[in-house]
């Protein structure tokens, strides 16, 4: 339930109250500015409970996708167009603190999914209470998705006991390149719409809501085809221009989603309970050698075709993957190294995939384009599902030519909540 300071009438007197500029300099002084939006004054302007409408004349119900839920949004939520996926890493060692924060971000996203803007401040004298990019936006079918990494149950919040047993960081994988400023966080924030703009608003007033609990640890934006572009809602194509996700399983069979994403009460941690285990992984794609590769190569490289998408000896694009179908002459139509083969194995381990592309510029050492996957999956249990999978592709993946994994971060996605109740409300 959310904290009793919700009726409190306070924080809203503070910020009906008239300052001079003399006071609002003496309270800058000591961080009051920040203590009143990002502290107090926020719970006081999220208590008022007087959210300001976006001004758009309406929005159709197609551009919300509800918050509350048995599970969060923004997993098995078809992808949107855009990403803005962030992680924070904590600064407080209150957990009473960090659990303000959560009640904090869940009426700020029930606010902003809905397309409303956070608050109602006016006062001349203060920074109003959103930051207002978003006004007259619809919520672009915006989501937000909340998680924790593993270092979230060191001993700070002593919260040790409550960690999955199998939640823990990555081991390294050969080939490994990471970079420190691509890994990890205390905190994941995952913002998903249609709209770019929509979801930067998002991600830009949660962290400033964090304000003095959190701190930005890395961030990063992708991208797919948009609806306009593919009104079809075709499988998207990666920035090495072959499909990426036909393998996903049947997001509308809920028992395939138990035994592959969910996490189940029977897996130890009952508090993750319809809760998902999310990896992501910045993938580097070194575009400037495989656009050199004769295209023959390039699809030996993946095992499918680049056009249809379909397995190599196959004819459409979801037809089954047999990794054991020869040629006439007896070679395997699927390389034994290629992506696909090595991905899909015996067809026994299953995740589900939504990652997006990303284009960052240049990169000055390389004089090349950082471009490439934020690979983001979800799965019931990190090390039944992903690092298996991931040993075999690092071992010996034909891919592995073209690509350099940097970045690498496991979040611990909450279940979903109803009415009433915060993000994180069964883990506290």
């Amino acid at each position: 339930m959310m904290e009793p300071s919700e009726s409190n009438n306070q924080p809203e007197s503070i910020l009906k109250k008239k300052i001079n500029r003399r006071e609002l300099l003496r309270i800058a002084s000591v961080g009051g500015i920040g203590l009143m939006l990002g502290g107090a004054g926020i719970g006081g302007i999220l208590s008022t409970r007087t959210k300001v409408k976006s001004e758009e004349a309406s929005i159709s119900n197609i551009d919300r996708i509800p918050f509350h839920g048995k599970h969060q949004a923004g997993i098995v939520t078809p992808a949107q167009n855009f990403i803005c996926c962030a992680a924070f890493d904590i600064t407080t060692s209150d957990i009473g603190e960090v659990r303000k924060l959560f009640q904090v971000w869940t009426e700020a996203t029930l606010t902003m999914t809905q397309g409303s803007l956070i608050g109602s401040n006016n006062n001349q004298n203060l920074p109003p209470s959103d930051t207002g990019e978003a006004a007259g936006l619809s919520p672009s079918r915006s989501t937000i998705t909340f998680g924790v990494g593993p270092s979230f149950f060191d001993s700070r919040f002593g919260l040790q006991s409550k960690r999955p047993a199998n939640f823990q960081d990555l081991p390294s994988f050969r080939g490994d390149q990471l970079q420190p400023q691509w890994c990890g966080g205390d905190l994941m924030v995952q913002v998903c719409a249609d709209d770019m703009q929509v979801a930067f608003h998002a991600i830009r007033n949660l962290t400033r809501l964090a304000r003095g609990k959190a701190v930005l640890r890395w961030t990063q934006d992708g991208f797919q085809r948009t609806t306009q572009a593919d009104p079809s809602a075709g499988t998207p194509r990666n920035l090495l221009g072959f499909k990426d996700g036909t393998g996903n399983p049947d997001v509308s069979d809920p028992d395939l989603m138990n035994q592959v994403v969910w996490a189940q009460n029977t897996d130890g941690a009952t508090w993750m309970t319809g809760g998902s285990y999310m990896v992501v992984r910045r993938v580097r794609m070194l575009i400037e050698v495989w656009d050199r590769s004769s295209l023959k190569d390039q699809e030996a490289t993946f095992g499918r075709y680049r056009d249809s998408g379909a397995p190599m000896g196959a004819q459409q694009e979801f037809d089954p993957v047999d990794v054991h179908a020869t040629t006439p002459e007896g070679n395997l139509q699927i390389p034994a190294n290629s992506h696909v083969a090595l991905s899909h194995g015996d067809g026994t381990l299953k995740l589900l995939r939504r990652s997006y592309s990303y284009s960052s510029g240049i990169d000055s050492t390389r004089g090349q384009l950082d471009a490439g996957l934020l690979f983001i999956s979800f799965q019931r249990d990190l090390y039944k599902q992903f690092v298996p999978i991931q040993q075999k592709l690092a071992a010996g993946d034909k891919l592995n030519e073209y690509i350099s994994n940097i970045g690498s971060a496991v979040f611990a996605c909450f279940p979903g909540i109803e009415q009433g109740r915060y993000i994180g409300d069964s883990l506290f």
